[in-house]
């Protein structure tokens, strides 16, 4: 009887896991796909939140990026000989944007519910859309989003720190329209996901300083880096991979609409995981401002 290797499995004609992987999402519809990406980014921030009563958000974020640069960096392995200075630009600025994005949300989600962050900084995405598009309809989708966000301005004791929380929610959502227009500039420099995975370690150099300091040793405790790197998987490696394989079998307008249905994913895991209960009227502001993105992204399709 021959010894048993490791090459047997394969050798009997048994699939490798990274094929089983590979079959299993292409066995997913891409609508699922985005669908199941949508949710696992709202659960790595509500997981991310969660840490808040132990690392400030800055460490956090630091943590989230960092574990998602190690996986990522390891898998894409991005190539830096030969590149020109035009695209050691965009991936460096790629990197920073992403890097205030991240720091710019987090501090929102410290001070705000999560539905409600996410909705307000889903304003950046929604005027990428509406800058490609120019049809006077789209003044009814800024009206509608301009309705949601007057919807979720802070009233009460609490109206001082919403407020703060609001301007860095408005702050991450200018990051992420910058986000969009650099990663479309970064594919186009850049083969496969190495773009990204250029942008992931540029961006955990830029916020290493800041959450090492704010974190300190807590950053070295085992069950915090265990969380981290849950939510770097949940909210960095895992919704890229599933958005990249739908994104290939279904047309980017399908797409844009799909993901219009985040700010109330996040309302839900809120709801769920943080037991962030809304008020009947931060529920309406967060529909007009998946209406108005979904009305913008249709608008763009019909172009």
């Amino acid at each position: 009887m021959p010894a048993f290797t490791l090459d047997d499995p394969v050798d009997r004609g048994l699939p490798r896991p990274g094929n089983l992987l590979r079959t299993a999402a292409d066995s997913i519809p891409p609508s699922g796909l985005v669908l199941l990406a949508i949710f696992s980014v709202q659960l790595g921030a509500g997981f991310a939140k969660q840490l808040f009563t132990a690392l400030p958000p800055s460490a956090v974020v630091f943590l989230r990026i960092a574990m998602g640069a190690l996986i990522i960096g390891a898998v894409a392995r991005p190539r830096l000989k030969g590149m020109a200075w035009r695209d050691w630009a965009v991936g460096i600025g790629f990197g920073v944007t992403l890097a205030l994005m991240n720091l710019t949300f987090y501090e929102a989600l410290a001070r705000l519910p999560m539905g409600v962050a996410v909705a307000i900084e889903f304003l950046g995405p929604l005027g990428v859309a509406v800058a490609a598009s120019r049809r006077r309809l789209d003044l009814v989708w800024v009206g509608l989003a301009g309705t949601g966000v007057v919807l979720l301005a802070p009233r009460g004791e609490s109206a001082s720190a919403s407020w703060v929380g609001i301007a860095f929610a408005l702050a991450a959502g200018a990051c992420w329209a910058a986000y969009i227009l650099l990663s479309a500039a970064a594919g186009s420099r850049f083969p496969g996901t190495t773009g990204l995975a250029f942008a992931m370690v540029v961006s955990a150099v830029v916020v290493a300083p800041v959450g090492v300091v704010s974190g300190g040793a807590d950053l070295l405790q085992p069950e915090l880096l265990m969380i981290g790197l849950g939510v770097g998987l949940l909210s960095s490696v895992i919704p890229y991979s599933l958005e990249l394989n739908a994104l290939r079998r279904m047309p980017k307008h399908v797409f844009g609409i799909l993901m219009s249905l985040e700010p109330a994913a996040a309302a839900l895991i809120g709801v769920l995981v943080l037991s962030e209960v809304l008020h009947v009227q931060q529920w309406v502001a967060v529909v007009c401002i998946v209406a108005a993105s979904l009305g913008t992204t249709r608008a763009v399709r019909r172009r």
